[in-house]
Parts: C-alpha cells; sequence; structure tokens
C-alpha cells in the first residue's frame, strides 16, 4: 500500500505515547522500523503524490532537524 505511513502521520495525536502505542498496536512495528519505513516513503514518488501536504511536513522537519545538529 503505497503512502499508508505518510497517511498514518496525518492522525492527530492526543497525548503523550499515543501516536507509539498506535504504531505497535495498529501496524504491528516497533517506532524504530516504522520510522525507517517511512523515510522510504518520502522517497517514494507515488506516495509523495499521494500525500504531497504530510511528505513537504516531514521533509522540512528533517532538513530543520538537520540544520540544527548541524549548528551543535
Amino acid at each position: 500500500m503505497t503512502g499508508h505511513l505518510l497517511a498514518f502521520e496525518e492522525r492527530p495525536w492526543r497525548h503523550a505515547g499515543a501516536k507509539e502505542a498506535a504504531i505497535r498496536d495498529d501496524l504491528g512495528l516497533s517506532p524504530v522500523r516504522y520510522y525507517q519505513q517511512l523515510l522510504a516513503e518520502l522517497d517514494d514518488p507515488a506516495a509523495i503524490a499521494a500525500h504531497p501536504a504530510t511528505a513537504a511536513r516531514l521533509r522540512r522537519l528533517m532538513q530543520s532537524r538537520a540544520a540544527w545538529r548541524a549548528r551543535r
């Protein structure tokens, strides 16, 4: 299923730990494996086309975190 993790990222999270619990319970993945697969989806043109706003938001977030780490 193309972009299903990007669709998952669009869900609102009400409290701390809710996303991690949903990753384990709903997707059956460890959080580490989830983020590995999510990064792979950000390189998939079909997934990006299906969820362009979410993909753009996550790429901006990744870029800002990389810039922050570079400044440290």
